[in-house]
């Protein structure tokens, strides 16, 4: 059992169309796959009609919360996505996202970086717009080498010189809205250098307030930090689970490279009510 629990399309900020993730998530080998764009489930019908046989769809989406006034991601999967106030609270962040890169967009300009909102909109199309789409606009300008390098202080890291924060959830809410929708919730890469490191007892809190699982195998987190994390996981009675975080060409199309052990898998998946995996043939 091979389940890549944390993977995007261009319905947010990947390359690659929800039919093509599916194609090449059968093509890794993999037996499960969960699609979980930014703040969108705008991806899932395209997924479930292009689904091979033999694959499961697990639908999901990558929540933007904020904690210490820092980025947080929470995954969540196998929620009614007409749930109300989760549909309003995700439209009012993807309208959000929209305002925040048009700020962006005047802070690189005020630096005097070559990027226009009309080629950020031509990248972004109809997806969720994000600083992915931005930092592509960046290296099409040759603001930049490469997307990934946009990504420091000077540019737009969290706290960078053209970082603008957007509306987000704070994540003891969102796990909840996510739960109460009849989904899980699962703390998305606590490690990462891209993001706010998250405590033991942050995480904690994040338990009591109904967390599910803690994402342990992701491609930023050393090894030591899995130990960790399992650990810590084992100790709260949370759920260890895996993704790629695959976004297309920007991540090197590496879907499947990190799973979810078919156990986790399991457990994780007998927690939620809202909706179901999906499964051709």
């Amino acid at each position: 059992m091979r389940a890549d629990l944390h993977v995007h399309s261009n319905a947010s900020d990947g390359t690659d169309t929800p039919a093509e993730v599916m194609h090449r998530a059968a093509r890794a080998g993999l037996d499960a796959v969960a699609l979980t764009d930014h703040d969108t489930v705008a991806g899932h019908a395209e997924a479930r009609r292009s689904l091979p046989d033999g694959l499961t769809l697990v639908p999901g989406m990558e929540l933007s919360c904020r904690l210490d006034d820092r980025s947080l991601h929470l995954l969540a999967y196998l929620f009614d996505p007409e749930h109300p106030e989760l549909a309003e609270q995700t439209r009012l962040i993807r309208d959000d996202r929209v305002l925040r890169a048009r700020a962006m967009v005047r802070r690189l300009a005020d630096l005097g970086a070559a990027v226009t909102w009309d080629q950020v909109a031509a990248i972004a199309g109809t997806a969720v717009v994000g600083r992915p789409h931005i930092a592509r606009a960046m290296a099409a300008s040759g603001v930049v080498a490469t997307p990934a390098d946009a990504f420091t202080s000077d540019w737009i890291a969290d706290g960078g010189r053209a970082y603008v924060a957007k509306y987000a959830l704070d994540p003891s809410r969102a796990i909840r809205l996510v739960r109460a929708a009849g989904g899980v919730a699962v703390l998305a890469h606590p490690r990462s250098a891209h993001d706010l490191l998250v405590s033991d007892e942050q995480i904690a809190a994040l338990a009591a307030a109904g967390l599910a699982g803690i994402e342990v195998f992701h491609p930023d987190q050393s090894q030591a930090q899995r130990a960790a994390l399992l650990g810590l996981a084992r100790d709260l009675g949370l759920v260890a689970t895996g993704g790629s975080d695959d976004h297309g060409s920007l991540t090197g199309h590496r879907i499947g490279g990190e799973t979810t052990a078919a156990g986790a898998y399991e457990t994780l998946l007998a927690q939620a009510t809202g909706a179901q995996p999906i499964r051709r043939g």
